[in-house]
């Protein structure tokens, strides 16, 4: 089988995939974004450890931002992400993270960086090998940079931009204070809660300042609802348990950090609920626990979006006019709108005459 990355041994040629590259004028090999999915990271740090014993090792693997259809290594402007060979011969992954801030020593860096993208490196099953600060700059932004490094086996060298990737999104809204749905679960498990202050709760974002009481059937029929309507919802969402909010003209804001009781049972105690109360079980469900204080922290739910297919997520239980009603189905569409109780029989009607025009052969055209 050919590798899916290979040096020419005519000359300094090489090939990801069927594609020819060469470097950069100096010692640098210079790739396309698409070669990132057509290469593996085996078999590039295979090529890269054989260049090594040969004496032609590139100095790295940059990733040319130009067109995919433009090629022209020595005037390249590339990536921020990177490859190149580590001592030990791991394949490692750099990435530039920019910064206002004027650091001039590595283990400074280490002591900002490592507690913020720690949680993210072991999600990922990735780990922080190195730090080097920016020292010769005199102005910023200041370029410092990060290695990491993961298991190759069964990777792309995709996968392992992306792990990168991850980083430095989460790095920048560390610094920059802009929080997303994609960078808030990172920056609450990275000890970074306060940058949520000032952001308002709205269509993937709910927080609340008490646990929900999992001991009552109201606490468990709220906890599904508000599950239910992010895994209902486009986007999906973030439920934060531990924050207090205020109320300004037109909803509410996220006021203080305000964490809960934790313990080690606290995740199941809530995954359990979910579990019990909603139909189907949301995809990729995730639910952390971080602690803030001695037995105090926070309970971050993250729904990702969900397949149109398994929608309308169904909680069993309704809470109408303030009544607790067991024999009701809740269907929650979206964040805030309202809970839509409807009994199971009505439900049932419905799936029944969708069955019914499935077997003649006939679906219904949706609407625009």
């Amino acid at each position: 089988m050919t590798p899916t990355v290979r040096r020419d041994p005519r000359g300094y040629t090489w090939y990801f995939g069927d594609h020819r590259r060469s470097f950069n004028g100096a010692d640098s090999l210079i790739i396309k974004g698409h070669d990132l999915r057509a290469a593996t990271a085996t078999d590039l740090a295979r090529a890269l450890r054989k260049a090594r014993q040969r004496g032609d090792e590139p100095d790295a693997v940059l990733i040319d931002l130009a067109p995919d259809d433009e090629y022209s290594p020595k005037e390249a402007v590339v990536d921020a992400i990177s490859f190149s060979l580590l001592d030990d011969s791991r394949l490692a992954v750099r990435c530039t993270l920019l910064d206002e801030r004027y650091i001039d020593d590595d283990r400074q860096l280490h002591d900002i960086v490592a507690p913020l993208i720690t949680p993210l490196m072991q999600r990922l099953r990735a780990q922080l090998v190195e730090t080097r600060a920016d020292a010769y700059r005199s102005t910023a932004p200041y370029c410092h940079e990060v290695v990491i490094t993961t298991s190759t086996r069964g990777k792309t060298l995709y996968q392992l931009y992306k792990i990168a990737e991850s980083v430095t999104r989460l790095f920048d809204a560390a610094t920059s204070g802009r929080v997303t749905r994609e960078t808030i679960v990172d920056l609450i498990t990275g000890g970074r809660a306060d940058l949520l202050i000032g952001l308002p709760e709205g269509a993937w974002l709910d927080v609340k300042s008490q646990h929900y009481d999992l001991t009552t059937d109201r606490g468990k029929i709220s906890l599904a609802e508000a599950v239910s309507r992010f895994a209902n919802a486009e986007d999906g969402g973030i439920v934060v348990v531990g924050m207090d909010t205020k109320r300004i003209p037109g909803g509410e804001i996220v006021k203080s950090v305000k964490p809960v009781p934790i313990d080690t049972a606290t995740a199941r105690r809530y995954r359990q609920t979910i579990e019990n109360r909603i139909f189907p079980f949301p995809v990729a469900l995730n639910i952390h626990t971080v602690e803030t204080s001695n037995g105090c922290g926070l309970v971050v739910i993250s729904i990702p979006p969900q397949h149109e297919e398994l929608k309308p997520f169904l909680v069993h239980g309704a809470i109408v006019e303030g009544r607790i009603e067991g024999a009701y189905i809740s269907i929650v569409r979206r964040s805030g709108e309202d809970s839509i109780p409807i009994t199971a029989q009505q439900i049932h009607g419905t799936l029944a005459a969708g069955r019914a025009l499935l077997r003649r052969g006939w679906i219904p055209p949706t609407s625009p």
